[in-house]
Formats: C-alpha cells, structure tokens, sequence
C-alpha cells in the first residue's frame, strides 16, 4: 500500500515540554522536585486536563487533596508555558522535508486550553493540514475512538498513514488499527525508520 499521509504526535517528537524545565528552579534540590512529580502533579493528574478536565477544576482538586503543596500546585498552569521550552529542531527541519510530498497530520495529548499557547509559538504548526487534539474531544490516546476521528475527519485510511509517537502504547494502539507506526526516540532514528517506508 502506498503511503500517502504522515501523522505526528506533538510532545516530545515535535516539541519540548517538561515539567521540570519549570520546577528546577523552584524546589531547592532535584530529589524534592522528582518526588512532587512523582506523588503531586503526577502524569496521570495531567492526563485529565489532556482528556478535557479545565485547568482550573484540576488545580483545585489536588490543591484540596495536598493543601500544603497549594503554592507548588498552582505554578503548574499558572507558569505552564516554561515547561513549553523550544522545538525540537532535527524533528522539525524533518517535518518540514516530509511537508514537500506528505501531507501532514497532528494527533495530540494536550490540553484545549495550552495548546493555542504551542499554535502561537511555534511557526511549524501551519504546515500541518489536520489537527486532533484530546482536550478538545474528550478522548485521549490510547483510546482507538480517537484514532478513528482523526481518520473520519479528514478521510484517511489507516493502512495509507504513518503514525509517529513517542509513547509505545500509543504506537500499538495505532498498529492495531492498521497504520504504520513509528515508536520514536529521536530524529536520527526517525528518519532511518521512515526510509523504510518511503523515499526521503
């Protein structure tokens, strides 16, 4: 099957963002920053704001639950763009490769409320042709239904697609349906495995 659509998942592959770019200036040592992220604002607290929970009612749920982290907590959104902290060139300069032949698609774990933040900063972000993003639609990879809208949204076919996703689970769920997909660890790995698929 020929391939004819090129699909990216945004942090991570595309961009930067960590929350530790903000709170290593805030906590006096790396191990009490690790343990916040690790026990306070967790992965799976930040994965409902991606899956359509507001900033706001997230931040007051774990502020109740973790009264005495309130002033830590609240940094989270209120400072989130430090975390946004650059592109990340050698995907992009790639992304911009692919742009000349592929048309390009982002399907994306983020929030509905930051994600405009990501649109204005980085200029890439036009070359895209279709963008799904979870906290819009209230679904969130893994889940297939999400894979399914972007294909319904934009009439693509999955066997015609390569995902690109540095989250192996999101790299299975999206194989099981039948795309191409590459679990991605850098850019350098990106572009030996596209070439696999297609002509650079």
């Amino acid at each position: 099957m020929k391939i004819k659509n090129i699909i990216f998942d945004f942090g991570g592959v595309l961009v930067d963002w960590n929350p530790r770019h903000l709170y290593k200036d805030h906590f006096k040592d790396t191990e009490e920053m690790e343990s916040f992220l690790k026990n306070i604002c967790t992965e799976e607290w930040n994965i409902e704001q991606d899956r359509g929970r507001s900033l706001s009612e997230g931040t007051i749920e774990l502020q109740n639950k973790f009264p005495e982290h309130s002033a830590s907590i609240r940094l989270f959104y209120d400072q989130w763009e430090v975390m946004l902290k650059s592109e990340i060139p050698e995907t992009v300069a790639l992304l911009y490769k692919l742009k000349k032949n592929y048309p390009l698609y982002g399907l994306t774990n983020w929030s509905a409320e930051t994600i405009d933040i990501a649109y204005r900063r980085f200029p890439f972000f036009k070359e895209f042709d279709g963008i799904v993003v979870s906290g819009v639609e209230k679904l969130i990879k893994p889940d297939k239904r999400i894979y399914q809208l972007l294909l319904d949204r934009y009439d693509l076919k999955a066997e015609e697609s390569i995902f690109i996703d540095d989250n192996i689970h999101n790299v299975e769920a999206a194989r099981e349906i039948g795309f191409y997909a590459i679990h991605f660890e850098n850019a350098a790995q990106l572009e030996a495995d596209l070439s696999a698929f297609i002509t650079l």
